[in-house]
């Protein structure tokens, strides 16, 4: 639906005790099937969900044709621009791997707009195959009560490099059972997409009902 200058896609109830904005990662927009699965499934848990699309995936979807994902100060305000568009208290925010690193930097501003929680799926510590280039330095002093949930075996960021990492006491962190980047596990693992899916948003509900 059209809500004010930014396409927002809102699922769950209505009237709900949170509402979690959600940003999607740098290659795939904002109804993909993995934030169309989180965005249903956390309604269902009673979770009203809002998604939006930064400026370069609104005109890829637009014009039909690939475009690199804009600059930080872009991405940050157009953070700030949802923000104040869904205008619902508290506000929650995170994302899939870009929009939720996205999200983290926001609330570690240094005047950040009023932020509740932050809930990132598949957070990318850092570029794949390069585990020495941290973007790890703001989550070490984070403020909001915060979730990552990550797989196991996550390119950008394995449970062995993150259990090594200084993290806020903040941070708590959700690990799906030999998850990849989307959370997915390999079949000879023994565990299912359907199944690591299911528990990160239990997780996510758990999270948000404590706060």
């Amino acid at each position: 639906m059209l809500s004010g200058m930014i396409d927002i896609l809102f699922d769950g109830p209505k009237v709900a005790t949170h509402t979690l904005i959600l940003a999607h990662g740098a290659g795939a927009p904002m109804d993909s099937p993995f934030m169309a699965v989180f965005a249903d499934g956390l309604g269902a848990r009673g979770i009203r969900t809002a998604r939006f699309e930064f400026p370069y995936m609104a005109l890829r979807r637009a014009a039909g044709k690939k475009r690199p994902p804009d600059r930080q100060p872009i991405l940050l305000r157009t953070w700030r621009d949802v923000i104040a568009q869904v205008g619902d208290q508290p506000i929650l925010i995170g994302g899939k791997s870009m929009g939720g690193r996205m999200a983290s930097l926001l609330a570690a501003d240094e005047e950040p707009p009023e932020i509740s929680a932050l809930v990132c799926l598949g957070y990318p510590f850092h570029p794949a195959g390069k585990p020495d280039r941290l973007r790890t330095e703001h989550l070490g002093e984070l403020s909001p009560p915060s979730l990552i949930v990550q797989g196991e075996r996550d390119a950008l960021g394995n449970r062995d490099e993150v259990e090594g990492y200084t993290l806020s006491k903040n941070i708590q962190i959700h690990w799906c059972p030999d998850g990849d980047h989307d959370l997915t596990p390999r079949k000879r693992s023994g565990h299912t997409q359907d199944g690591n899916w299911r528990g990160a948003m239990d997780a996510i509900a758990g999270f948000l009902g404590s706060i």
